[in-house]
């Protein structure tokens, strides 16, 4: 009936909402990476010394995803998703005012812990809405963070020569002040549906907010899962962390590669990313579909299969035009494999499970960036990046040897 958390306009509307704030967390990451050259030029840190910046995101999103999935379970994922996307759309003005490595590395930590935050409470509440529509859509979700990140890539590649990283950075967190307080009000006001397999009297699976005082179970936890289903969320974990892996890498040091080794301009060095997110939300926007038709396990072993051959052509061309087809290959590969996993986590073990497999996905894309950095110090920048190859060829090969167990 109209009004209840299962009523269609209310889905759809939750539907809008969540995708606002996915594309919302892909541009403001974009518009932050895409002005690293010149933050780092402005620190003059090296290439070593950028990478230990980097891991001020690492670690201040690994320290808050597995509580994110706490709060998620307390006060709901809905309300964890504004307060997040707030903190993370104030936080990115942060970076261009820093002038020494450490001190970038010091607000990385709190732009890294609103980015693991978010990611955890809206994948939380995708998979809730997944699970009421009976549908596959996960896809689309993220597909809204590429579409973001490659329009806040685009943007920061026509401003990049005209706009000083400070400015431009104030402006991405004036849009996502905006973003926010136009789709937040859905969020608060609806709670997670239940899913379409709930028979009547049957508790919904918690994740909204809890009563303290309570005595009802609070829904799923690792702790209390059984053995076999927290090592099928640690694989699904290790999965999107070996693909994510690659999405960071490109992120942050796609640019400098073609700029650095390929003697690319600045706009297009910025495009590199631009072609990899495009590639990645035409991927996702067909993943539902491929889903539907080849099924999990088809997608995610073809999937990791192509990001392979696609980086090796990435890191390894000679020539800009190749070297920008690799990264689109990539993102074609990489496009599906991420959501389908963090999907599965969540409808294997709830919030948590979102919280432990978004935990090591994110710590791949996120860990990524800093071991790109010390690994192109010691052999060379093109070297280190076939690394992403070799991890999507692994994502595949998990995928193919869990093919029985995953499906169950």
């Amino acid at each position: 009936m109209p009004g209840h958390p299962t009523d269609p306009s209310n889905l759809r509307a939750l539907r809008i909402a969540i995708t606002a704030f996915f594309a919302l967390d892909g541009f403001v990451f974009a518009g932050w990476v895409v002005r690293i050259p010149a933050i780092k030029e402005q620190t003059g840190a090296s290439p070593g010394a950028l990478g230990l910046a980097l891991l001020g995101v690492s670690a201040g999103a690994v320290i808050t995803m597995m509580l994110t999935g706490r709060l998620c379970r307390r006060f709901g994922s809905h309300p964890v998703t504004v307060a997040c996307a707030v903190l993370l759309s104030l936080s990115v003005a942060l970076p261009p005012l820093t002038h020494t490595a450490l001190a970038l590395g010091a607000v990385l930590l709190v732009f890294g812990a609103a980015f693991g935050g978010i990611n955890v409470a809206f994948n939380s509440a995708a998979v809730d809405l997944v699970a009421a529509l009976g549908r596959p859509i996960m896809p689309g979700f993220h597909a809204a963070f590429s579409l973001g990140g490659m329009v806040g890539a685009g943007l920061g590649s026509l401003v990049a020569g005209t706009l000083s990283p400070t400015r431009h950075l104030l402006g991405i967190t004036l849009i996502g002040l905006l973003v926010t307080a136009v789709a937040a009000p859905t969020l608060l006001r609806h709670e997670p549906p239940a899913p379409l397999d709930r028979t009547p009297g049957q508790p919904a699976r918690d994740t909204g907010p809890r009563d303290p005082h309570a005595d009802s179970d609070p829904g799923p936890d690792p702790g209390r899962l059984d053995s076999r289903t927290r090592a099928l969320v640690v694989v699904l974990g290790l999965i999107a962390g070996c693909t994510a892996y690659g999405e960071g890498a490109l992120a942050d040091w796609g640019a400098l590669h073609l700029e650095a080794d390929l003697d690319a301009s600045p706009g297009v060095a910025a495009i590199g990313y631009s072609c990899f997110a495009l590639a990645m939300t035409v991927g996702r926007l067909t993943g539902t579909t491929l889903l539907e038709r080849l099924g999990r396990t088809t997608v995610l072993v073809a999937g990791g299969a192509t990001a392979t051959a696609g980086m090796l052509l990435g890191a390894l061309a000679p020539s800009v035009w190749a070297t920008l087809l690799g990264f689109a290959v990539t993102g074609l590969g990489l496009a599906n494999i991420f959501p389908v996993a963090i999907e599965r986590a969540g409808a294997l073990a709830g919030p948590s499970g979102v919280a432990t497999a978004s935990t090591l996905g994110y710590l791949g894309m996120l860990l990524g960036p800093p071991a790109i950095g010390f690994m192109a110090e010691w052999f060379s920048l093109p070297t280190a990046l076939t690394s992403v190859a070799v991890l999507a060829a692994f994502a595949s090969a998990i995928a193919f040897a869990t093919r029985h167990s995953a499906a169950k």
